[in-house]
């Protein structure tokens, strides 16, 4: 979650700011030394590796500002998020990995940090190994879980990730649909928002807007963290210096990191990384296999597919993309215009309503192309005379209707009670073709394993 906060410190340190600012602004890191004594590590692999973990360190949030964003209880010393992001060697593209807080895991022996008391190998859930065993076997435990060599970590608390935020003039997110969460307090009308601090940080800690719990948020915690690379390369943080002491001394204020990563390795990074869009950043989750694997002391945990994981990872070591290649070299990407609901989850039945002959499989390939599940059996309305094109709908399924509709510009949405979840289109005289759509929420989509920047920031209608 606070990655957001910890990629800032990456992508805040152009070069177009210089040497000069950055110098000083690293005393204020707070150093750890994750890499102690750590043997048979994995090959280190080409491109940088860097795990961002957020804690739930809330002890220099003010009694306001745990009130008005509900922060209260006690902080469980663990990680809150854990994500890992893969810089390639050739500086143009960012991978990051969210790996579940729940997930299963096998820590390797260690001391526990608390008692003191040696322990043998054993299962936890993943965010527990830092309670036990700090930077140290969290670094250890996710090495050994993913084969893949870290080479620094950064970790960020509640108070650096808000007053990051607030620093960079907030960030702007977008939402195709009501998102409320009554534990977080986060309560986001459709459309677009730009979030302070607190906002954001309820936007990213929100597990209960819908069904997916931990999945729907470390989805939330990737858009949010496009969103900021966004903000920083476009918003001209990059290029103020002013601007960018002031986002830089307010984040390293809580930050901890290993003693390898100061000033000049942010510099580098961000100098390598200053011609980046959001398109340059691809965001997935860790494949999961099992998403209530109960464990016997442990309780219910996330067990990940093994084989995708594998195959995750390995991409991740070979410094190859994780999103699929096409044979031109581009990344497939997915249409911008944004929908509620994944086409792909929309059965539609296509009818000719004019006397256009194959009018009305024209219709049923463009919807089919742009991800509709069609009859590919378009057949004749019971009208030839249709001058507007018409979205025939039950009530029930009133928001698969609207998707189809936005794909079908000027068409009329017609109410037919009983219809069934298909959705049928009566072609008119008026049609000119399908708007390309994609879910508003990429990850909706069982096809699409990995998203990039661009498909999960705010974008203008058709863009």
């Amino acid at each position: 979650m606070r990655l957001a906060a910890g990629m800032s410190m990456v992508v805040l340190g152009s070069g177009a700011v210089g040497h000069a600012v950055m110098t000083g602004l690293d005393t204020g890191i707070e150093r750890v030394d994750p890499f102690k004594d750590m043997k048979n590590r994995p090959r280190a692999g080409h491109g940088l590796n860097v795990l961002l973990v957020g804690t739930d360190g809330r002890e220099k949030i003010t009694p306001e500002e745990k009130r008005e964003y509900r922060l209260g209880g006690a902080p469980c010393h663990c990680t809150d998020t854990i994500m890992l992001v893969h810089l390639s060697a050739d500086r143009e593209r960012a991978s990051v990995i969210s790996l579940p807080r729940d997930s299963y895991a096998e820590v390797p022996a260690h001391r526990d940090l608390t008692t003191g008391k040696a322990h043998k190998a054993h299962g936890v859930k993943l965010n527990a190994a830092y309670a036990e065993g700090g930077p140290n076997l969290t670094v250890r435990t996710v090495e050994n879980m993913t084969r893949v060599k870290i080479d620094h970590y950064l970790e960020v608390d509640f108070t650096s990730f808000m007053r990051t935020v607030d620093a960079m003039g907030g960030v702007e997110i977008c939402t195709a649909k009501t998102m409320r969460d009554a534990n977080t307090g986060l309560d986001l009308p459709p459309g677009t928002h730009r979030l302070t601090g607190g906002q954001a940080l309820q936007y990213v800690r929100a597990r209960h807007v819908d069904g997916a719990s931990d999945l729907g948020r470390m989805q939330r915690q990737q858009r949010f963290v496009a969103a900021l690379i966004k903000q920083a390369t476009g918003g001209g943080v990059l290029l103020n210096p002013v601007k960018f002491k002031e986002v830089s001394s307010t984040l390293l204020g809580s930050v901890r990191a290993d003693e390898g990563f100061g000033s000049e390795q942010m510099l580098a990074l961000g100098q390598a990384m200053r011609d980046f869009t959001p398109s340059s950043s691809e965001f997935a989750s860790v494949p999961v296999g099992d998403p209530s694997y109960s464990v016997k002391g442990i309780g219910s945990t996330v067990k990940w597919d093994e084989a995708k994981a594998a195959k995750l990872f390995e991409s991740v070591r070979k410094d190859r993309p994780l999103q699929p290649v096409r044979p031109g070299g581009r990344p497939a990407r997915q249409p911008a215009v944004a929908v509620d609901v994944p086409p792909a989850q929309i059965r539609v039945q296509v009818e000719n309503g004019t006397r256009i002959d194959g009018l009305g499989g024209r219709v049923d390939e463009g919807l089919r192309a742009t991800g509709f599940d069609t009859t590919r059996a378009p057949g004749n309305g019971a009208s030839r005379e249709v001058k507007r094109t018409i979205v025939s709908y039950d009530p029930r399924w009133d928001r698969s209707a609207r998707t189809v509709s936005t794909a079908l510009p000027g068409s009329e949405l017609r109410a037919v009670a009983g219809q069934g979840r298909t959705v049928v289109v009566i072609a008119g005289a008026d049609y000119r073709k399908v708007v390309p759509v994609r879910a508003q929420d990429p990850y909706q989509d069982g096809a699409t394993a990995v998203v990039t920047g661009d498909q999960v920031v705010c974008a203008k209608q058709g863009q």
